[in-house]
């Protein structure tokens, strides 16, 4: 296990990165992982800090004034420690709450937020129903009420909160059997189907960890309601990938292929807030991911 300082941190990252600036993830916990790993797909040679604001974790319990204060304070601390090309706040509930501070407060910094795939789910629906599994701060803001007035009009929008549902990935994923998942994601998949949705959107990151689990579930429940039709389920990570390329070609920040660590190792590192020591969940995630950590954003 390496020494879990920032100092340690920096050093690492300076060694996989060949001294080039990182490009930052963060997120209440590990839901932004897959977000990184699709990003990392189409931006070959880059390197990346991921945070997981394991002191803040769970944001959707939080008011949205709270949740802008932690967001604020942790991108704070990402870019005085490492100087990003840019940041992601893979996470929905973070987004919504806090990413126009975020731009205020970092105005020379890129940062693209995660927005749920409302758009494309109301384009893609034949019965005209669609569903959006969230927390429950995600739920009620009326950042959501925006997106589907804009987006969605004439579509019927059934909102499930699943709450649990993100402390179950953060804890218990790894070590998770595909009877404890299914568990896991029965209830908010069960009143979607049930209400008719045949496009589920994931507008939480975490979700994402059981993408596949809530897709059997749905199949199974619409087979015992009865139900023919094919049920999606959507997220938004390929369109946030691709943004964050755009932003970074608009910039001329892309760093090209140069310095490449070999396939299927680390290229950046991972942080968690608050002390250690840290939970071993962490490292099991650092290491399904490719990244070096856990480490501590914290500079005590």
């Amino acid at each position: 296990m390496p020494e879990p300082k920032i100092e340690a941190a920096k050093a690492t990252l300076a060694e996989l990165g060949h001294g080039r600036r990182p490009i930052a993830f963060m997120d209440s916990g590990v839901g932004g992982l897959p977000y990184l790993e699709s990003s990392r797909a189409i931006l070959p040679g880059e390197c990346f800090v991921y945070l997981a604001d394991r002191l803040g974790f769970p944001y959707g319990t939080k008011t949205k004034a709270g949740i802008e204060a932690i967001v604020l304070d942790r991108i704070a601390a990402i870019v005085d420690a490492f100087d990003p090309l840019a940041l992601v706040i893979a996470c929905n509930t973070a987004s919504q709450a806090a990413l126009a501070a975020a731009r205020v407060a970092h105005p020379e910094l890129a940062i693209v937020g995660t927005v749920p795939a409302v758009k494309p789910a109301a384009l893609g629906t034949r019965r005209g129903v669609i569903g959006v599994m969230a927390t429950e701060q995600a739920l009620v803001d009326p950042y959501l009420d925006d997106l589907i007035a804009s987006h969605a009009p004439g579509v019927r929008v059934v909102r499930a909160p699943a709450q649990d549902l993100v402390g179950f990935v953060e804890r218990s994923y790894v070590s998770s059997t595909p009877e404890s998942r299914r568990k896991a994601v029965e209830g908010p998949v069960r009143l979607l189907v049930a209400e008719g949705a045949d496009e589920i959107v994931l507008a939480c990151t975490h979700f994402l960890h059981v993408a596949e689990d809530i897709s059997a579930a749905a199949r199974d429940i619409a087979s015992e309601l009865g139900r023919a039709d094919p049920i999606s389920v959507i997220d938004s990570r390929l369109g946030v990938a691709r943004r964050l390329k755009e932003v970074l070609l608009e910039r001329d920040l892309l760093g090209g292929s140069q310095g490449l660590p070999p396939a299927g190792l680390a290229d950046g590192v991972f942080l968690l807030s608050g002390p250690p020591p840290f939970e071993e969940v962490y490292s099991d995630f650092a290491r399904l991911y490719r990244l070096e950590g856990p480490f501590s954003l914290d500079r005590s």
